[in-house]
């Protein structure tokens, strides 16, 4: 089986030259080598995180994003026929999964923030955004794991999947998984959650395998220590009680059991899964094949998106556009990410391989590794030329 080495494989995806930042990087030094003591002295300002822009931030999103929900669920029981409320709806249900996407998103920031001076944000986002969509920060207690050089696409590595070594399929599943998550995140919460605390010996089962959000659906947690799993049963009761709420609210107060929020609240969780899906494709290019890689080819396997910030932002929001930079730098905060790849852009050496981490398009990134997919098997020769180094 024949893949291209990353470095062939990023530029796969060149950016456009008329469409590279309108700055002069710094001449070649000659080797062609990525100097992490040079990128950090040109950041290295940049690593303070505001706490004003994330409570205005997530507040903003959280509240617009259940106004969001509250009109597409409400507009059509209090005004149809009316003939604009089918686009109202449509509006409100774009907003309701793009706001829900950022205020969702806060979750990767919550894993690189200094411990001390951020509790009060850390509850307020559990308590209006993890706890009530079902995705609690426990579950993404194992990120670090996708930053630590020895295990960053490994089996060790719960993010990541080596899709430029498998079938296209693969790639589709990876999206199609979006129908039937909510129904796992609620079954999670609600049946198994108290399984576990009846039957204590559920608990390391459920835990390893059911209490994380990951990529790859064969990754094994480790065990929590004590401090964290008492974080986790808190977590996981509260969610309990929103999706006991769910299910049984519309009984209580109406009598009938059939709740037009569970349709939207549906429609929603695909959407944004979906959204979050695509992006994951986009955040690397999946070269590795499962084994260590080294620093260079950790950082051309994932991907910059600085272009189109209009666009880019809404379907990779708090940061998550520039994944190649967050893996250079992950306590960077978000808010000064564009920053610091302008930065960087600038002032490092023209042949760094940091330059080759920028992509024009997230389309284009899907594409290409749809033909790796594709292309897997054929010698390296029979491929098109673009994927010549």
């Amino acid at each position: 089986m024949s893949v291209d080495s990353p470095a062939q494989l990023a530029s796969d995806t060149n950016p456009d030259p008329k469409r590279t930042p309108k700055v002069v990087p710094a001449p070649p030094r000659g080797d062609g080598k990525f100097s992490f003591a040079e990128a950090r002295n040109l950041i290295g300002d940049l690593t303070k995180p505001n706490p004003r822009i994330y409570w205005t931030d997530f507040l903003l999103s959280i509240v617009g994003g259940f106004i969001a929900l509250n009109a597409t669920l409400h507009v059509p029981r209090l005004f149809w026929p009316a003939p604009w409320v089918i686009p109202v709806v449509i509006v409100s249900y774009l907003a309701t999964v793009l706001l829900f996407m950022r205020s969702v998103m806060f979750i990767h920031e919550l894993v690189h923030l200094p411990k001390e001076g951020f509790k009060g944000f850390r509850f307020a986002w559990n308590a209006l955004c993890g706890i009530p969509l079902f995705v609690p920060s426990f579950l993404y207690y194992p990120h670090v794991d996708h930053h630590r050089r020895k295990h960053y696409g490994t089996d060790h590595d719960g993010e990541y999947l080596s899709l430029s070594h498998h079938s296209p399929w693969m790639i589709v599943g990876f999206i199609g998984q979006a129908l039937i998550i909510p129904v796992l995140g609620l079954f999670r919460f609600v049946v198994l959650s108290p399984v576990c605390w009846l039957i204590p010996g559920a608990r390391a089962f459920v835990h390893r395998h059911a209490s994380t959000m990951v990529v790859d659906p064969f990754y094994e947690r480790d065990d929590p220590s004590d401090k964290e799993m008492r974080i986790v049963v808190m977590q996981e009761f509260f969610c309990f009680l929103v999706g006991s709420g769910l299910i049984f609210r519309h009984k209580i107060v109406t009598g009938e059991w059939f709740d037009p929020l569970w349709i939207v609240a549906y429609s929603v969780a695909i959407g944004l899964l979906t959204l979050n899906e695509v992006r994951t494709l986009g955040a690397h290019r999946w070269t590795g094949d499962g084994g260590e890689m080294t620093f260079e080819e950790q950082l051309l396997d994932s991907v910059n998106y600085p272009h189109h910030p209009w666009i880019s932002e809404l379907w990779g929001p708090i940061g998550t556009r520039y994944h190649a930079l967050h893996h250079l730098f992950p306590r960077l905060p978000y808010h000064n990410l564009g920053e610091a790849h302008r930065r960087l852009i600038e002032g490092l050496p023209a042949d760094s391989p940091y330059h080759r981490t920028v992509a024009t398009s997230l389309t284009a990134e899907i594409k290409a590794l749809w033909r790796r997919a594709r292309d897997r098997g054929k010698p390296a020769e029979s491929k098109p030329s673009a994927m010549a180094a």
